[in-house]
């Protein structure tokens, strides 16, 4: 877990993969003046990542996975290791790998969507890899 916001590398290497993306979008919400506290990788079937962020003075998380993409609601629980919870969740939509920039314009718009599962995480692990390799690498 990380106190500046970003999130740490993992040791699992299908898990660190994705830190590049997070990290961008981490970066892409402090940039747009969000108040981020924490993010970290998550376990697999399916890979997800947390970010928390604070909202009028309340925890909020902004959680990604690989089947349904961005969505956010107010922190309940998580921790590196355990899946995150979250209360009253919102889908912000668009694509599985929206492009950072878009994810902080959605979550400070209020922007969202209905609930959309975009892949299945056993679907083409591989390709999904590669894509992500190609798009976003340190």
């Amino acid at each position: 877990m990380s106190d500046n916001g970003m999130p740490p590398g993992h040791e699992d290497p299908s898990l660190d993969l994705l830190r590049p993306y997070i990290t961008r979008s981490a970066m892409a919400l402090r940039a747009v003046g969000v108040e981020l506290e924490q993010s970290w990788l998550d376990p697999s079937g399916p890979r997800d990542a947390t970010i928390r962020y604070l909202k009028d003075g309340q925890s909020h998380a902004l959680v990604w996975d690989e089947e349904s993409g961005w969505r956010l609601g107010g922190f309940v629980s998580g921790r590196p290791g355990e899946r995150t919870r979250l209360r009253d969740p919102r889908y912000l939509g668009g694509e599985l790998l929206l492009a950072p920039g878009e994810v902080a314009r959605r979550v400070v718009d209020g922007e969202s969507e209905p609930y959309r599962r975009f892949r299945d995480h056993d679907e083409d692990p591989e390709r999904f890899d590669d894509t992500v390799r190609s798009v976003f690498t340190e």
